[in-house]
């Protein structure tokens, strides 16, 4: 009896407490539940974060490194100390982990669920739909094989329908979240390819749930078919009870949430504890808690800012800090030291084997019945066969219902790993779309055909940037005699590693790059502003949307720009004004992004330092009343900004003065800035022309400047600094106007000092670089790392 009472005081080791009473007391903190649960934390976190680091070069979404790093800590690498195991994660540690693992992972469903839209998906186009469908059913048909193949070597003694089922799910899923954020990567978002993997994934991935709700309830300990029809039927009421009832409940808390106003506290508690009851009530019935969070997501009502607000609140937490404890909890299970032998091996290469070639042949052979190009069909295959999180789930699902052993689970990570790694690398060496579009002429606003049509994108961050650029809009559309006036409104929004970041892509399908949605419903609403001023002028309005990084979209704006034939791209200061007239910062990203555009358009750019153009309000056609002034030192870019103003002079509301400044004999200009004898016939070609245009409108007129020092230039622009607008050229041939350097140079000498509070703070300028194709740098590789 003594040697009984032993080995279960062995076996069964006293449960941890929460918390210590410190190193001082010889105790040891790692014995207690919660001081090993922040270092667990801290670990697995930091260790992930480094990894995702070291991976940014390789353009591997982030769950790759999450994966990698739960795999390192577990016991097919550090783990394999048996001392760092014991310490770190201790087993009886583990039920603490794995629970608060859990719990983020419910929530981070109840996000995934949020961002979701089902009336997208029953939109899906034809194509798109019998693409999933072979995407899914060909490895599908092939996951049945290899179940054979693996329960007649290595896992022999399971059931064989619910192993199956686990096989065919495992195989057959494409992870929509990870697909979006390559394609996002990659800039592959809005093509073709992009838009029908999108929709495919998405269809795959509703599939995949039902898929796995059918796998799980045909595991567990009672061999009864009953059991498995019972729980069926139990998940089919509460989806049931959750679209006639908690639907309701959640569209009122909606509706009571409008637009403006801050979402009552209250209304988000109870969202949050419906999802730990869903969940509840899922786990009761037999199919996972995980499936009554991703049923409350989907439920919640995507209008108004009720849906946002949800994700605003917990996707941080849940998405930086809980997830990756998952994926350390999945990679202390994955033991790849199991894999030995010429059979394990062999098995895992048949994994591999299956669940690619079902993919992509499928994807592949269907894409081209459709008559899509056929390396258009292969890029399309690769993309299809990305994993993710979804096949951790239900592979950790499998292993806790004791369908897959150590064996197989770790094979299925390995496979899954394999596949979504080479997924980036191979789609870049395959698919290269043409980045740019056809040759085109009119790549400036000074032109000698001034009846040709303008085209202009407009890029703007927020709502604070729409007034002033729909007001310069409205002052440079001239009048008939002059060309059309066209211009692209793209929302540049930054694409993060946030969950959120997928419902933007969503907003990017629907109106972004290179393409514009038709259908109003649920689309940006500044972009909204745009269509509403179009309505009222004869300019033509067209949205777009940009999501990338900040370090390359960039590239998303050259392009566009390129394919639309833009002759000017309007850019934000990287600076906005504060009440007390200081100049605040967005961040460094933002002040590279216009840098990296000035050196890479393929057109004209302007840089617009707002200052309330107009005032915080659009301003209506006949309320148009701007002074404008034109520094004119000579040179290509002050011709442009000259060119610019003469345009805007058209508008019967707006004073045009230009100020013509010529050294003093013998004073020096700068030589980088201006280049000699064809300058100068340049720029008396286009005085020429103003001198007239001021002959025939009242409403021009032109100073001339001598001068001998900076202070004559800084006299003669504070004597015009209550102006509404200045136009000029980014590198005027004029010496540094500040005694400090300035930190923008992408606003040349005269733009910073004009820029500067000491100078005004209700003058808007805009700093203007003539396109110039000796000196562009479009033709070069666009991730160029040097900048301006």
């Amino acid at each position: 009896m003594a040697t009984n009472n032993a080995t279960a005081a062995h076996v069964c080791p006293a449960p941890m407490k929460a918390t210590s009473n410190g190193f001082f007391q010889n105790e040891n903190p790692l014995d207690f539940s919660l001081p090993l649960l922040i270092v667990q934390i801290i670990l697995v976190v930091g260790f992930t974060r480094i990894l995702a680091f070291i991976l940014r070069p390789l353009r591997q979404p982030r769950v790759i490194a999450e994966i990698i790093g739960g795999i390192l800590l577990g016991p097919s690498a550090l783990g394999r100390n048996e001392v760092f195991l014991n310490t770190i994660f201790p087993k009886r540690g583990m039920t603490v982990l794995d629970t608060l693992a859990s719990i983020g992972l419910l929530y981070f469903l109840f996000l995934v669920g949020l961002e979701l839209d089902i009336r997208a998906i029953r939109r899906t186009g034809k194509k798109a739909l019998v693409i999933a469908a072979a995407g899914i059913t060909l490895p599908f048909i092939l996951g049945i094989g290899t179940s054979i193949v693996l329960r007649a070597t290595i896992n022999k003694g399971v059931s064989h329908l619910a192993f199956l089922v686990f096989m065919g799910v495992a195989l057959s899923i494409t992870a929509f979240p990870v697909l979006a954020r390559i394609l996002a990567e990659l800039k592959l978002l809005t093509t073709d390819v992009g838009r029908i993997a999108m929709s495919a994934a998405a269809v795959n991935d509703v599939v995949a749930w039902i898929l796995l709700a059918l796998a799980i309830a045909l595991t567990g300990s009672d061999n009864s078919p009953f059991v498995s029809v019972w729980v069926l039927l139990s998940g089919t009421a509460f989806i049931l009870f959750a679209i006639f009832v908690l639907k309701p409940i959640l569209s009122l808390m909606a509706r009571r949430s409008p637009e403006g106003e801050p979402v009552k506290e209250l209304y988000i508690c109870i969202t949050l504890s419906l999802v730990l009851a869903a969940g509840f009530v899922t786990d009761t019935i037999g199919i996972h808690a995980l499936f009554g969070a991703f049923v409350v997501g989907i439920t919640v009502p995507k209008e108004g800012p009720f849906a946002g607000v949800l994700i605003e609140k917990i996707e941080d937490l849940v998405s930086g800090l809980f997830l990756p404890l998952y994926f350390a909890s999945s990679g202390l299970k994955t033991n790849v030291a199991t894999i030995k032998g010429a059979q394990s091996w062999g098995l895992l290469v048949l994994v591999i084997f299956s669940a690619c070639f079902g993919k992509i042949a499928g994807t592949v052979g269907l894409s081209m019945l459709f008559k899509v190009p056929f390396t258009e069909a292969l890029t399309l295959g690769f993309l299809m066969n990305t994993k993710g999180l979804v096949e951790l789930i239900v592979l950790n699902i499998g292993k806790d219902r004791k369908v897959l052993n150590d064996q197989s689970f770790a094979i299925l990570v390995l496979m899954a790993l394999f596949t979504t790694f080479i997924t980036t690398p191979i789609v870049m060496a395959i698919y290269k779309p043409a980045r740019k579009g056809q040759s085109y002429k009119h790549r400036r606003i000074q032109r000698k055909e001034l009846d040709t049509e303008l085209r202009i994108l407009a890029c703007f961050h927020s709502t604070r940037n729409i007034p002033t650029l729909i007001n310069l809009i409205e002052s440079s559309r001239g009048i008939q005699k002059r060309g059309h006036l066209c211009v692209y409104a793209m929302h540049l929004m930054e694409l993060s590693e946030r969950s959120s970041a997928i419902s933007m892509i969503h907003k990017a399908r629907k109106n972004g790059l290179p393409f514009w949605n038709k259908n109003r419903e649920g689309q940006d609403q500044m972009i909204i502003a745009f269509e509403a001023y179009q309505q009222l002028r004869s300019v033509t309005i067209r949205p777009m949307t940009a999501i990338s990084a900040l370090n390359s979209i960039h590239e998303d704006i050259c392009t566009s720009a390129d394919r639309k034939r833009a002759a000017f791209i309007l850019m934000p200061f990287h600076k906005h004004q504060r009440l007390d007239g200081t100049m605040e910062s967005l961040g460094h990203s933002f002040h590279l992004v216009n840098q990296r555009v000035l050196r890479h358009a393929p057109c004209s750019v302007g840089i617009l330092v707002d200052r309330g153009l107009g005032g915080t309000t659009q301003v209506v056609a006949s309320e148009v009343s701007y002074s404008v002034v034109v520094p004119f030192f000579g040179g290509k870019d002050d011709r442009e900004a000259l060119a610019f103003g003469m345009r805007m002079a058209e508008h019967p509301g707006i004073k045009l003065t230009v100020l013509n400044f010529t050294p003093k004999a013998g004073m020096s200009l700068d030589p980088k800035a201006y280049a000699g004898a064809d300058e100068s016939d340049m720029d008396n070609e286009i005085f020429s022309e103003f001198i007239n245009l001021s002959k025939s409108n009242e409403s021009v007129r032109h100073e001339q400047k001598t001068m001998e020092s900076k202070e004559d230039i800084i006299a003669a622009l504070r004597s015009t600094r209550n102006s509404s607008l200045f136009l000029v050229g980014r590198t005027s041939p004029a010496m540094s106007l500040m005694e400090r350097s300035t930190e923008c140079p992408e606003l040349g000498h005269v733009g910073s000092y004009l820029a500067s509070s000491d100078f005004s703070t209700t003058s808007s300028i805009l700093v203007v670089q003539q396109y110039d194709p000796s000196t562009n740098a479009m033709e070069k590789p666009l991730n160029d790392s040097s900048e301006v």
